[in-house]
Formats: structure tokens, sequence, C-alpha cells
């Protein structure tokens, strides 16, 4: 009799709650980084894309070093230096979606502070179509600044030609 009456407890006990369901990916503590991995696969998949469709003369190996461990962020541009391809970790250095930035060309990010030597420095590799390194002072979207460290190279397809050019990017100190 007790067991039956602690029965009938339970049960008015719980059809008396009220009961929120929640997604998984909404417990922080399950899924803390899927978007974060989520991007990056698909940024990876998009760039290998660009490799397959440009006939891209290229180590994709480095690419998913420079992206998934190194977090950095990829811009590619056109030959004529149109941005046509960005990573979606962007955003967290400047302020920017891929999508914003997509057909403008890199010298969106400059201003006042960007220093014009180090600017020709870029200019002379893209002419060459040499590597190059180079810390500048870019502008996020609100007008703040940061120190972005650049790792670009042209890139060649199986013939030889200039078809891109890309860039590694990091906000450093």
């Amino acid at each position: 009799m007790e067991l039956r009456d602690y029965d009938n407890a339970h049960i008015k006990f719980r059809n008396s709650l009220k009961f929120t369901m929640l997604p998984i990916l909404s417990w922080d503590f399950y899924a803390s980084n899927y978007e974060e991995i989520k991007n990056l696969d698909e940024d990876y998949n998009s760039l290998l894309s660009l490799v397959s469709t440009n006939s891209w003369n290229i180590d994709t190996s480095i690419i998913d070093r420079k992206l998934r461990t190194e977090k950095n962020i990829i811009v590619v541009t056109d030959t004529h230096l149109n941005i046509v391809f960005a990573t979606k970790n962007m955003w967290n250095m400047s302020q920017y979606t891929p999508k914003e930035i997509v057909g403008k060309n890199p010298k969106m990010f400059q201003g006042d502070l960007t220093s014009n030597s180090t600017l020709k420095i870029v200019s002379k590799a893209v002419r060459e179509k040499n590597p190059f390194e180079v810390t500048v002072v870019n502008y996020r979207k609100d007008g703040t600044t940061y120190n972005c460290k650049i790792q670009g190279e042209p890139v060649f397809d199986h013939n030889g030609k200039v078809v891109n050019f890309i860039a590694f990017e990091k906000e450093v100190a």
C-alpha cells in the first residue's frame, strides 16, 4: 500500500513539472567548440573547392595546418587583388564577415597608421610574384587598429601560371 501511494505521489509530482526541451547544441558543456569546429570544416572544404576549381599546385596539408592548428585567418584574392574568399574566423580579428569583404580589395583594412613602407614591400612581392611576410597596422570595422601578421604568397596552377594570391593572417601584439 505504501509503495502504491509513493508511486502515485511521484507520478503526480512529475506531471506537475513543466519541462522545456532544449536541443543538445545549446548545452555549452557539451558543444562549447562546436561552432568553431563546424566553421573550420566548412572553410577547409571551401578552400579545397578553390584548389580544385583553379587547379592550384599547392600542398593542401599546409592550408589544413595554417587553418586548424595555427588558427590563421585565410584570405584569397584573384590576380587583380580582389578578395574571392575569406575564412569565417575573419570576424574575430576584423569584425567583418566574409560576405562583407568578398569582392573588395584588402586596402579596405588600411588607414592613416598603416605604414607605406610595409605596403611597398607587399606591392613589390605581389608584382614580382614572390612570397612575403609583414606585420601591418590594420583597421577593424569599428575603426580600432590591430597589428596583423601576414604571410602571403602567389598561388600557381599546374601550368605555372599565377591564378590567385593567398594570405595567412593573425593578430599579433
